[in-house]
């Protein structure tokens, strides 16, 4: 696989025409690897070509016309790929749906996208879809991928996806022009999916990805990843999320990645330590989530491993300053040694030691953070997009990492302040607008085609974008002070113990928190302190779960302004899953919903 293959992207409007022209540059190769029962399975771009032809011909039979929307309902894995491209290809949409949405949630996004298709995974996912389908009158097929548990089942809507693909191959054998054609018509504003926002402020709209959008995105990967053909991904965020979408479905495209999917969404961490990915992009939670387990078993290791690693890590400290401030500094030979003996095994257990491009984003991320994997001869580059940008339109440059900025604006994008000081973006990546929705479109989009981003920030001298927070999450105490809270909740939020934390204090005299305890990590805490407790509840509860928590936010505290510091804290005493109202389908707490479904406890923390 070479790079010279890289298509002319300007010449090539649609990903449908840059995914078929990849295809043929690169037929042999590997384009997908899943793991199936502990073994690596490897498919080339010829095959990955032949399987989305027959899903998109598949569709087609069914009488789809262009722009018909064609869901996803599922776990990552290669016929979510096959559906999604496969539509595209045909000029229809996709559009992915959580797969822990709820009936509800499920219903909402069919109804309100008028989808024809939906593909679900497994009888738990069908279910779901049995329970609206009569409130999708839309909808026409449900196609089946797993037929575990459906053995005899029948209903004349449903079809099951191995002959759903069997269907398309057999069509593929006589109307293969057919599909070359609809790729050849597809234009640069057409729509190319539905990305649904997560609803952390009302029900979700559908944000309308056009091909123009994509295509961009594509033509500037090279921006931010510095990765060659033939290097590894993984593939574990979910797909319907923008961010997933473009590193697991194009920016393979871009870069020639080979896209690997986990065996299941509890085997990532292993399959990521089998796969060494050369680029990896993950929310500082998940970044976290990797500093957790070393820093927890180097609590638990012998002296002599505790003793190593504090010391590569006092030494590299001044290295990793020096980086920090733009300073070339060499390494020297002991400190190299060093840093191999006490990081090298870190990085291999992570799953690390091949990464060229690690990204995070999403969120704003702890500066001990990036310090920590800056020491460990990891740069976690930060990256600012949103599903309205299409991905990325700020990322930070390979050796330019500064604390607390989200990088440099792309290629051929403006990036300016305004009232309030509102980010505003403008340029190729901004979205076509919101499904259905014109006025919110308009809301979003000015007449001067800048995109108004919601989150305030600045620009500093060096160009670089600092993202603070949502504009609308801003505190303002009864003192009249500024509280950006999200700067305190990822500091806490860097605690292995604590999962997600929402800081009150609008309009109140001094700051609160409520905090979702890690439950793992907790439960292991109160295992080796031999604290007994019967449920999740009981766990959150006990006095020593209670002193610990205390302990970790006056360690945060400590590295705050006075006005900035939690005075007092509660632990809310349920396990919250993506089922709940509280949480978005990314596992974010909704700062609305929280704030009234646990009112007695906030009042608790203000009352004397």
């Amino acid at each position: 696989m070479s790079a010279s293959s890289s298509p002319r992207f300007l010449e090539l409007t649609t990903p449908a025409q840059v995914f078929r022209q990849r295809c043929r540059d690169w037929a042999a190769q590997p384009a997908l690897r899943r793991k199936r029962l502990g073994l690596w399975e490897s498919q080339s771009w010829q095959d990955y070509y032949a399987h989305v032809r027959a899903a998109g011909l598949a569709l087609a039979d069914l009488g789809l016309v262009r722009a018909s929307i064609v869901c996803v309902l599922a776990e990552n894995r290669p016929e979510w790929l096959y559906a999604d491209l496969g539509a595209q290809c045909m000029g229809f949409a996709g559009n992915g749906i959580y797969p822990t949405a709820s009936p509800h949630q499920v219903q909402h996004v069919l109804v309100d996208s008028g989808a024809a298709v939906v593909f679900v995974e497994n009888q738990e996912q069908l279910e779901k879809v049995l329970a609206v389908r009569a409130h999708c009158p839309a909808l026409r097929r449900i196609v089946v991928m797993e037929r575990e548990g459906l053995r005899g089942f029948f209903d004349a809507q449903v079809e099951f996806f191995d002959e759903f693909l069997a269907r398309g191959m057999a069509l593929a054998q006589t109307q293969a022009q057919r599909f070359e054609q609809a790729i050849d018509v597809g234009q640069t504003e057409d729509l190319a999916f539905l990305v649904y926002t997560s609803g952390t402020t009302g029900a979700p709209k559908g944000a309308m990805v056009l091909n123009r959008n994509v295509v961009f995105q594509m033509s500037v990967a090279g921006a931010y990843l510095d990765v060659q053909p033939g290097d590894r991904s993984i593939s574990f965020l979910p797909l319907c999320h923008i961010a997933e979408r473009m590193a697991s479905v194009f920016n393979p495209l871009a870069m020639g990645l080979v896209v690997h999917f986990p065996e299941n969404s509890g085997t990532v961490f292993n399959d990521m330590r089998e796969v060494a990915p050369h680029v990896l992009f993950a929310p500082p939670r998940f970044w976290e989530k990797l500093h957790s387990q070393i820093d927890l078993f180097m609590r638990d290791a012998i002296a002599p491993a505790r003793w190593v690693y504090a010391l590569a890590r006092w030494h590299s400290q001044a290295h990793t300053q020096a980086q920090l401030e733009g300073r070339r500094q060499s390494t020297p030979l002991g400190l190299r040694l060093l840093r191999a003996l006490a990081f090298g095994h870190i990085r291999q257990f992570l799953g690390l030691q091949n990464v060229k491009s690690a990204l995070t984003g999403a969120a704003p991320v702890p500066p001990e953070l990036v310090r920590w994997f800056m020491d460990c001869g990891i740069q976690l580059r930060e990256a600012f997009g949103m599903t309205e940008t299409c991905g990325f339109c700020t990322a930070t440059p390979w050796g330019g990492v500064r604390l607390g900025w989200a990088g440099l604006p792309a290629p051929h994008t403006e990036v300016r302040i305004g009232p309030e000081q509102e980010i505003l973006v403008r340029g190729p990546n901004v979205f076509g607008g919101y499904w259905g929705q014109p006025e919110r479109t308009r809301e979003a989009i000015d007449d001067q085609g800048w995109l108004h981003t919601g989150d305030c920030g600045e620009i500093g001298e060096h160009g670089y974008l600092a993202v603070r927070d949502r504009i609308k999450d801003i505190l303002i105490t009864s003192a009249g002070k500024n509280i950006t809270p999200s700067h305190i909740e990822n500091q806490l939020k860097f605690s292995p113990y604590i999962t997600d934390a929402v800081v009150i204090g609008d309009g109140r005299h001094y700051l609160s928190c409520l905090i979702m305890i890690d439950q793992e990590h907790v439960s292991r805490f109160a295992q080796d302190q031999q604290v007994p407790y019967t449920d999740f509840a009981s766990l959150t509860r006990a006095p020593e779960v209670l002193a610990l928590m205390q302990a970790e936010v006056e360690q945060v505290n400590a590295q705050l302004a006075r006005v900035e510091q939690i005075k007092h804290f509660r632990l809310i005493d349920q396990l919250l899953t993506p089922e709940d109202e509280e949480l978005t389908p990314t596992m974010k707490l909704k700062r609305k919903v929280v704030a009234r479904k646990y009112a007695h406890l906030i009042e608790q923390m203000y009352t004397p």
